[in-house]
């Protein structure tokens, strides 16, 4: 098959290199509006350089991914269902949520379909904890645990732009939640503060949070987040049942280090960055697109899936900054 990039960034870039590798896709349409950057994905992957997200999708190209700027998402999204192509968009769908939710009702009436890219969804060991939990293998599920510590805060640039640490960090731990569990988040509340970079203060954000999550069979999830963990780029789960207790992430890389004696786990060296700790999920993202373009799968993370996990993201930046609980109810018919 034929497939357009969109964006060739950090993360296109690195989704046009793995579109190469599967042999499913014969050939690469790439646009950017920097084209040395354009030119430099056509070298190295031989893809073929249009001029425009129009060119592209002229080009006769069976799938369109987007790993473009988010305010980019709505209108790239609607152009590539408009013309009946299969879409694969960079989390998030919009820059807000009355954004996304006008892409979602601009779509519906569509059977062209959307996959947003939520790559813990496709990591073996989150992959290995829903069959778990799906199972039974667990019992009944009392306590969820999800951690994402960054090694270290984004630019102050990207932090005035990113809408907060829960609509951009804490998000992908809403909704592997979700995934993983199946369940809903009911209600938040959440906590931060400052302790690093002043420029996040500055911003109006935190960069260390805590959240609290009830699910909406009585579970309770605790969402860990921040943009400073020295020892590296942290992302774990844990899952306790009545029956049987897991986790995710506890393998030789997990950046942590025992003080027990004799304890040598873990050995590894530790993760330093979100695309090296996900490599393979993302490798198995862009597979399952593929086959969403091929149609032998519905998508695995529609929009409407998306903007579950940003009314929890909503919520949880109202309950940081009002010190108070919200239901997802509340934001979602503020």
């Amino acid at each position: 098959m034929r497939i357009g990039v969109l964006g060739l960034g950090r993360i296109g870039a690195f989704h046009a290199e793995s579109l190469s590798a599967l042999e499913a896709v014969e050939s690469l349409v790439v646009a950017d509006p920097f084209a040395d950057a354009a030119k430099a994905a056509a070298e190295r992957f031989g893809a073929e350089v249009a001029d425009s997200p129009e060119a592209v999708l002229a080009a006769g190209v069976d799938g369109l991914v987007v790993a473009a700027a988010t305010d980019a998402h709505p209108a790239l999204i609607l152009a590539g269902v408009e013309a009946g192509v299969p879409v694969f968009c960079e989390k998030p769908v919009a820059r807000t949520m009355a954004e996304g939710v006008a892409v979602l009702k601009s779509v519906a009436d569509s059977d062209v379909p959307v996959q947003i890219g939520y790559n813990r969804r496709f990591d073996a060991g989150f992959v290995a904890a829903r069959a778990a939990v799906r199972g039974g293998e667990l019992g009944t599920l009392h306590t969820i645990r999800s951690t994402t510590l960054d090694p270290a805060p984004p630019p102050a640039a990207y932090i005035a732009a990113s809408g907060g640490i829960f609509r951009d960090c804490g998000v992908h731990d809403f909704d592997i939640i979700r995934w993983v569990t199946g369940r809903e988040v009911t209600e938040v509340y959440a906590v931060g503060g400052n302790r690093g970079a002043d420029y996040i203060k500055e911003a109006g954000d935190a960069d260390t949070t805590g959240a609290i999550l009830t699910l909406d069979d009585g579970s309770i999830a605790v969402v860990s987040n921040s943009r400073h963990n020295a020892r590296g780029y942290d992302v774990r789960m844990e899952l306790h049942g009545f029956r049987d207790s897991i986790a995710v992430g506890l393998e030789d890389k997990l950046p942590l280090r025992s003080v027990e004696p004799g304890v040598t786990f873990p050995a590894g060296t530790p993760h330093d960055f979100f695309m090296d700790r996900f490599t393979d999920a993302y490798r198995a993202e862009l597979t399952a697109f593929t086959e969403v373009v091929a149609g032998h799968r519905p998508s695995p993370c529609t929009i409407a899936d998306a903007l579950e996990a940003g009314w929890i993201a909503e919520a949880c930046t109202l309950s940081l900054h009002e010190h108070r609980p919200v239901t997802v109810e509340e934001v979602r018919t503020a």
